[in-house]
């Protein structure tokens, strides 16, 4: 399972919300760049960059900065945030960038993620953001009466191949994963799910890992320090050994 580091973007800056509330923000870094390289120099095997400016705005608003990321890691990077045009995701790929993923666009253009799946195949991920089981949009501002569990069907019929499931009301809390909801979901999904909201400890990402699902992003946790990521790495790589943890 991959351990993978976030960096939430708003006006420039690492920031992170709490369940999604952009007037619940905290800055943690003024150099997302260097920040960046901070979490592949501690091993991460993968960067996830969330655009929130262009979340609620519905357009990228930081493709420049994440540009500069991917230009100066060696590990893959993910990004999400505004993406609801074919020619952005183009935008993103040619920067660098390995993977899309497609939040809003998927309830509200089902056919640009069909379209995307087509032409651009595993660079895209559909993110299913939920609260109380029901997917929410637009930054997690607007909710919908689309079911997470349906949500997912629904995409991997259009050819969708990865999801991110992330729990609202987790996320930033430093409380724990919504461990039912994840197996629910990982029992019912075709298709590899990558797990985000409310990992606080290594205990966490075990117990996600045993679950079956192929990474677990972690944000706050990482700023706090209530997660060392070269221990994270670590310890589960003696769990996946066999070894005591």
């Amino acid at each position: 399972m991959e351990v993978i580091p976030s960096i939430d973007l708003r006006d420039g800056r690492c920031v992170r919300l709490y369940q999604g509330d952009y007037a619940r923000e905290t800055v943690y870094s003024e150099d997302p760049v260097g920040t960046a390289q901070h979490w592949e120099s501690l091993g991460a095997p993968r960067l996830h960059v969330v655009d929130l400016d262009g979340a609620a705005g519905g357009e990228p608003r930081h493709l420049s900065v994440v540009a500069r990321i991917a230009s100066v890691l060696r590990i893959p990077v993910q990004v999400g945030g505004g993406i609801r045009r074919v020619e952005t995701i183009e935008e993103y790929l040619k920067a660098g960038i390995q993977r899309v993923v497609l939040g809003t666009a998927a309830v509200e253009q089902p056919e640009l993620v069909q379209e995307a799946c087509r032409a651009f195949d595993e660079a895209v991920v559909v993110g299913v953001d939920a609260r109380d089981g029901m997917v929410a949009v637009r930054g997690w501002q607007d909710s919908t009466g689309v079911a997470a569990a349906d949500m997912i069907a629904r995409m991997e019929d259009l050819g969708a191949r990865r999801f991110i499931y992330t729990d609202i009301a987790r996320d930033g809390t430093l409380t724990s994963p919504n461990f039912q909801a994840v197996a629910d979901l990982m029992k019912r999904a075709r298709s590899p799910i990558i797990a985000s909201g409310g990992v606080t400890s290594i205990a966490h990402l075990e117990r996600l890992s045993r679950l079956g699902v192929e990474g677990a992003i972690i944000g706050r946790a990482l700023y706090t320090g209530d997660i060392r990521l070269d221990q994270a790495l670590a310890a589960l790589r003696k769990e996946e050994d066999g070894g005591p943890c």
